[in-house]
């Protein structure tokens, strides 16, 4: 059985995987213009960067290296709001899907912030 710290690291990582894969498809139906395209693909960048960069902290050399990494899933979290944003608001996709995601990221966000402060013995 596992104990509660791995069972949430295992569903957190599962819950991240979620949130890239609908990223991705919401990207794959932007429509074929310039500024979608330019958008979509730093969100590509950024949104899979989350994911990519806490699956890495799992083979980190020391406690600082996956700290690094986590500060590096919390900034791409960060600029894939940004992206996200700036879709919502040219009207460029799906709003419910929108909101799904930026309302999924946020608490994301939240926890691996709330996951930095710790390791960092500051709470």
């Amino acid at each position: 059985m596992q104990n509660d710290n791995s069972k949430f690291k295992s569903e957190f990582k599962q819950r991240l995987y979620n949130w890239v894969l609908r990223m991705v498809r919401l990207i794959a139906s932007l429509p074929k213009e310039v500024i979608s395209e330019v958008i979509g693909k730093q969100l590509v960048r950024s949104g899979t960067s989350v994911l990519a960069n806490y699956i890495e902290a799992g083979s980190a050399s020391s406690k600082k290296d996956f700290i690094n990494f986590f500060n590096h899933s919390l900034k791409s979290s960060n600029e894939s709001k940004v992206w996200l944003t700036l879709l919502r608001d040219t009207n460029k996709c799906d709003k419910n899907e929108l909101k799904w995601l930026l309302d999924e990221l946020d608490e994301i966000s939240k926890i691996l912030a709330s996951s930095i402060i710790t390791m960092k013995g500051k709470r």
